[in-house]
């Protein structure tokens, strides 16, 4: 009798592999088609339009559509503003993902240390927050830092800092981004919290307690403990945030009208809506969100390979 050949084993695990892929894209299709639809097919519309010069005679019918190719991306990129609109975007995108994880970090650190009520009491204050619209915490941040009537400017009045009587905070440039930048915080903090809590509420006691015995101090124990633990859930909540805080627009838009004094408070998205809709340049307007999206991507982008390196994907 002749004897039959098996297959190596690295073509068998070859063939399994190549099985389950299929096998999992299968069940992922009717998902790709859904986001095809929703995110693939308006991305396509963008980059379309921005390749066009597209004002409001070409949308009224009024005037043919002309082809500029990459003509939109080049008077955008030779603009001293969008440079400046950018460097501001990334500084403020910056401020407020540092504040967001130093405050919701510290707070997820101090729910696991209290007692039930403080901490109830905290996470209802947090949700709050987190649940209030952003033009609604727009509008009640500026009336709590009004110039005239606000209750900010009337404590620190009260309490000795005569200069603060009439300040206006949305006038100056710095302190108009750090009024937003405290706002942003304020309403992204609730998700870094919750998030880090839940994570450092899985960690087994006894591993800290294995330290504990071992002599390492507390600062050992979050340093070479609870960090590497929280390693995933911390890159999670940086790249949200990063993505968040990089497209803002609603606040930046309400508490500085539009972008501040002469546009001084200009992000990139406050920037792309008055190009697109205020002066009716809607190819350039597209321009400016392709650029947007294509940065985002790139951060996203490195955060997966950041993720592949620490071993927290394949």
């Amino acid at each position: 009798m002749s004897q039959q050949t098996l297959p190596a084993p690295s073509a068998a695990r070859a063939r399994r592999r190549t099985g389950e892929g299929r096998m999992a894209f299968a069940y992922l299709a009717p998902t790709l088609l859904v986001l095809a639809g929703l995110l693939g097919y308006p991305i396509y519309q963008l980059v379309l339009i921005s390749l066009y010069d597209y004002n409001q005679e070409q949308v009224s019918g009024n005037a043919p559509l002309n082809f500029l190719g990459l003509g939109n991306y080049q008077k955008l990129l030779s603009d001293k503003q969008f440079w400046t609109v950018l460097a501001q975007t990334v500084g403020f995108a910056a401020v407020c993902v540092a504040g967001t994880l130093l405050v919701g970090t510290a707070l997820a650190v101090l729910a696991t240390r209290v007692r039930a009520v403080p901490r109830t009491l905290l996470f209802l204050a947090a949700l709050g927050a987190w649940a209030t619209p952003a033009v609604a915490g727009s509008t009640i941040w500026l009336f709590l830092f009004d110039a005239n009537f606000g209750l900010v400017n009337e404590v620190l009045s009260g309490i000795g800092l005569h200069g603060m009587a009439g300040f206006s905070w949305t006038y100056g440039q710095w302190t108009a981004f750090g009024l937003v930048a405290a706002q942003v915080i304020w309403c992204s903090f609730p998700f870094v919290m919750v998030t880090l809590y839940a994570g450092i509420r899985a960690i087994p006691g006894e591993v800290v307690e294995a330290a504990a015995l071992d002599g390492a101090s507390t600062t050992r124990i979050a340093r070479s403990v609870i960090l590497p633990l929280l390693r995933p859930l911390l890159l999670v909540v940086t790249i949200q945030s990063i993505i968040w805080d990089f497209k803002i627009f609603t606040q930046i838009y309400v508490m500085t009208n539009g972008g501040g004094i002469a546009g001084r408070n200009l992000v990139l998205n406050v920037y792309a809506y008055q190009q697109a809709f205020a002066a009716s340049e809607y190819g350039l307007g597209a321009s400016i969100g392709v650029v947007t999206t294509v940065l985002l991507l790139a951060i996203t982008v490195v955060y997966l390979r950041v993720l592949k390196r620490s071993g927290e994907v394949l």
